[in-house]
């Protein structure tokens, strides 16, 4: 099974590094290939929406965005062959058994460009949120919401992790999205020497951890079943301290259970997650 194809989105807002760097040690681990996917704004997405512009103007912000957009595609791109070196990973298409990496232009918004280029991949990686600067919600929102594969979320880190994997926690409730986020993941779970099942031991929805566990058995993997008291006031925080104190590197858990504008206002389990998660975690809708 394992983990074939990662799609990457970068653009310059210097978060790239850090989610190819978590890229590269999944890469490694199971020999798969990595599309570092660069949007490139077209000139029409700069435009003011709904105020009319002067056609002469129009043309001076096609010719000033073409200029950037060349700029930081190459200035990216050098970065990405220095990376990729650095990072014990061949450049080039993918290969049988090889850890690769390939860059890709693509035209138009991140939040397009991934409906287009993300549905095909086993994995989607993007980096945390930055809410302080208003960065990459909408492309974590649009990755979840608009590809239909699971999206590891890469909080910022000084240094590349050592190891991606090794430990996986599920965040389990017996819900349909519990459930799918578990299938989505299989073969990161499948790939993991250690399964931590965390639960309230309130699965009110449907299969328990008992059951769960069970299941998993079946597959060969041995997970046991850390029971949590929620205590915080959210099922969020309870997860992120479980997986911490079971010493997994890696979350796994449903998103966004009800409608997720609602959840995003008023501050919900899963938008708790995306607030404070200090490890990656795997999402799925």
């Amino acid at each position: 099974m394992g983990i074939h194809t990662i799609t990457l989105p970068v653009r310059g807002d210097g978060k790239g590094n850090n989610v190819l760097a978590h890229a590269a040690v999944l890469a490694k681990r199971f020999a798969a290939h990595v599309t570092v996917l660069h949007c490139r704004p077209r000139p029409g997405d700069l435009l003011p929406y709904g105020v009319p512009v002067p056609g002469f103007m129009r043309e001076q912000i096609a010719d000033s965005a073409a200029k950037l957009a060349d700029e930081e595609e190459r200035a990216l791109y050098a970065e990405f062959l220095d990376l990729v070196g650095r990072m014990g990973l061949e450049h080039g298409p993918a290969r049988a058994g090889v850890p690769t990496a390939s860059w890709q232009e693509a035209a138009g918004k991140q939040i397009d460009v991934l409906k287009l280029h993300g549905r095909l991949a086993d994995l989607i990686m993007v980096p945390k949120p930055d809410r302080d600067r208003n960065l990459g919600a909408n492309t974590l929102r649009s990755a979840l919401f608009a590809s239909g594969r699971p999206v590891m979320m890469c909080p910022p880190r000084e240094t590349p992790p050592g190891t991606l994997g090794e430990h996986i926690a599920i965040g389990w409730n017996g819900s349909v999205e519990a459930s799918r986020a578990v299938a989505l993941s299989m073969p990161l779970i499948e790939g993991a020497r250690a399964v931590t099942v965390l639960t309230s031991g309130e699965e009110v929805h449907g299969a328990t951890s008992e059951n769960l566990v069970d299941v998993l058995s079946l597959r060969g993997i041995a997970a046991r079943i850390a029971r949590f008291a929620p205590h915080r006031g959210s099922v969020g925080h309870d997860l992120l301290d479980g997986a911490a104190e079971a010493e997994a590197d890696i979350l796994v858990m449903g998103a966004y259970g009800h409608s997720h504008e609602r959840e995003t206002v008023f501050g919900g389990n899963t938008q708790t997650v995306v607030d404070h998660a200090e490890m990656p975690v795997v999402l799925t809708h």
